[in-house]
């Protein structure tokens, strides 16, 4: 795959690069020391220029997107798992080999963009409803970044009208400290309440006054202002 001048889809990306837009997303994306994006680096890319060059790249064969994925480069990650989320919408025969390396490369999926863009369309699509035990080590890892990948991987049950995946992780969850599980886990509640009301008000009956105040927060946005309210007394009588 060339683009227009005939250089690679690593040159045409790099070629793209924005000193100001890169020092932002540093910020953004916490890359200071200790933060949970620490030292990663950025080009300073913009989403819809992402998406539009590994759309234009799907021609090419996983070996010549792998050195992206395992890139330093946040933006060519990224290029990398939107490639496969499409490759996978699009090439049935290849799907296993697209899952088997998606798990092969979990540590280069380490910010929660990366994750969140893809999980659902790979590994949530591929396990969904049946299989959804084969992200049980992912959920149990103690690793932030593999626990929001079996979270997010839940976003494609949910839309599929499984909300069970979603419930079960809720409730280890609700112990989980880290403020990235915390927004996340509350982010698929909501999303399984749009669906199906009475799954999140059931499982808001029985945990908001345990649950963490931001996983609390996003679980209940969508819902009205005096049920609102509800739960959020609820949390402050605990």
């Amino acid at each position: 795959m060339t683009f227009d001048s005939g250089v690679t889809l690593t040159e045409h990306l790099m070629s793209l690069a924005n000193a100001d837009n890169a020092e932002h997303a540093q910020r953004f994306f916490k890359t200071g020391p200790g933060e949970y994006g620490e030292g990663d680096k950025f080009l300073g890319l913009r989403m819809p220029q992402i998406r539009a060059a590994a759309k234009a790249s799907l021609g090419l064969s996983f070996d010549e997107i792998q050195p992206l994925l395992v890139s330093e480069w946040h933006e060519l990650r990224m290029t990398a798992l939107i490639w496969m989320t499409e490759a996978y919408a699009k090439r049935k025969q290849q799907r296993d080999d697209l899952v088997e390396q998606y798990w092969r490369h979990l540590d280069y999926i380490n910010n929660w963009d990366l994750v969140d863009c893809s999980a659902h369309k790979v590994l949530g699509r591929h396990y969904c409803p049946d299989r959804a035990d084969e992200l049980t080590p992912l959920f149990d890892s103690a690793d932030l970044w593999r626990r929001r990948v079996a979270i997010l991987a839940g976003l494609y049950f949910i839309q599929k009208g499984h909300n069970q995946l979603t419930l079960a992780q809720a409730k280890v969850c609700v112990g989980d400290t880290r403020d990235l599980i915390q927004k996340a886990s509350g982010w698929m509640l909501r999303e399984a309440g749009k669906r199906h009301l009475s799954d999140l008000t059931e499982f808001l009956d029985e945990h908001a006054a345990q649950m963490p105040r931001t996983m609390l927060r996003y679980s209940i946005e969508k819902l009205d202002k005096p049920t609102r309210l509800h739960y959020m007394g609820l949390a402050n009588k605990s």
